[in-house]
């Protein structure tokens, strides 16, 4: 049970379970947003759990969804059905894969699943293809696995985002902190556990490769919107420092 896991929590009252149709009764709707040219974001209003949205990668050569938001209604489906449809569902990392089977279900699509994770997902669906390492998922568009958080945690890499400059959409496993200038390395976010050395130095040396000007993390803010190669290598050298306690 992945909330019994050192990484997440469970509330002093115990776990609460509901289901899509409760939350629709509720007034949950899709909140659907246009975030840059090819990308769409795609989350709950108002925000179901931790406020996490989806984000939609549409290229001429099929569309990829990833971190799927764990609502989904006939909007959001109406949504991407207009947008292309999707080929690919994904999700930076197991906390994000709750509804990934549903998002797959409306679509047919492919579901994407770093193999060293793979344990955390509901047996039984065919469609579940496993990865590992570095997958180009459609032209330009590349799942990048970086361990730290878990240890098939990704990004995805989209080379055409943020005008050809290059995006990084990173769920957990880059951290964009409040102020939009750094980013951060957790091993848990609640439990405000770190990362170690090799953790970090794993990550950053993961991404390093590639193109990139923007890194959008798993909710609608804070975005790092520009200069997010150089900001991500001067975080990791930092957040080393700190572990190291060399830091001035």
């Amino acid at each position: 049970m992945v909330c019994a896991d050192e990484r997440q929590w469970l509330p002093p009252g115990g776990q609460r379970w509901t289901t899509l149709a409760e939350l629709a009764a509720a007034g949950h709707a899709a909140d659907v947003r246009t975030v840059e040219p090819g990308l769409t974001g795609i989350g709950a209003d108002p925000p179901v759990a931790i406020g996490q949205r989806s984000l939609l990668v549409t290229t001429p050569a099929g569309n990829v969804l990833w971190d799927p938001s764990g609502f989904i209604d006939d909007d959001a489906v109406a949504a991407v059905r207009a947008a292309g449809g999707l080929r690919f569902v994904t999700a930076s990392h197991p906390h994000f894969y709750g509804a990934i089977t549903s998002w797959a279900d409306a679509f047919g699509a492919e579901i994407l699943v770093p193999a060293d994770d793979a344990a955390w997902l509901r047996a039984g669906d065919q469609r579940v293809r496993t990865w590992s390492g570095v997958l180009e998922v459609l032209p330009a568009v590349t799942l990048i696995q970086c361990g730290g958080h878990f240890p098939g945690s990704a990004v995805l890499h989209w080379a055409a985002g943020a005008d050809g400059r290059g995006v990084l959409l990173s769920g957990d496993t880059i951290f964009v902190t409040p102020g939009e200038d750094r980013v951060t390395f957790v091993w848990s976010a609640p439990n405000r556990l770190p990362l170690s050395e090799a953790a970090v130095t794993g990550v950053w040396e993961a991404v390093r490769p590639y193109r990139f000007d923007r890194v959008y993390g798993g909710w609608w803010t804070p975005v790092l919107r520009a200069g997010a190669w150089e900001t991500v290598q001067r975080s990791a050298i930092r957040y080393i420092e700190h572990l190291r306690g060399t830091a001035s």
